[in-house]
């Protein structure tokens, strides 16, 4: 089982970013977005159910990122409008068997390695 995060990048305070997490091995049931800043805990970003048609989202990030995913492909997505400083962090991928406790890390049996966010001011 292996999830493979891509599509970090420097971007400026205001601009986008796609994020992609690929998940080979099996089919997954929750999937979650979770960032790590600098010296912060690791924190719940977005989630999708197996189907797509259930989102959560932090506060923080909600009215600017989309969570979304292609079965077809095993692939999930975040996409990430208006960014800002404070969203620089390390963005981790996650898959669970089932689609519970999405909030917390521990919903998740499975992690990617993380790609890098940074947005400049």
């Amino acid at each position: 089982v292996q999830l493979q995060a891509s599509g970090g990048g420097l971007v400026q305070a205001g601009g986008s970013l796609r994020l992609s997490c690929v998940a080979s091995g099996r089919t997954f049931s929750g999937v979650g977005w979770f960032r790590q800043a600098p010296g912060k805990e690791r924190e719940f970003v977005a989630a999708i159910s197996r189907s797509g048609g259930v989102t959560y989202y932090a506060d923080s990030v909600k009215g600017r990122f989309t969570i979304s995913r292609d079965n077809a492909e095993n692939t999930v997505y975040l996409q990430m409008n208006s960014l800002k400083p404070e969203d620089t962090a390390v963005y981790y991928c996650a898959a669970g068997r089932v689609f519970s406790s999405v909030y917390s890390r521990e919903g998740y049996d499975y992690w990617g390695q993380g790609t890098l966010v940074t947005v400049s001011s």
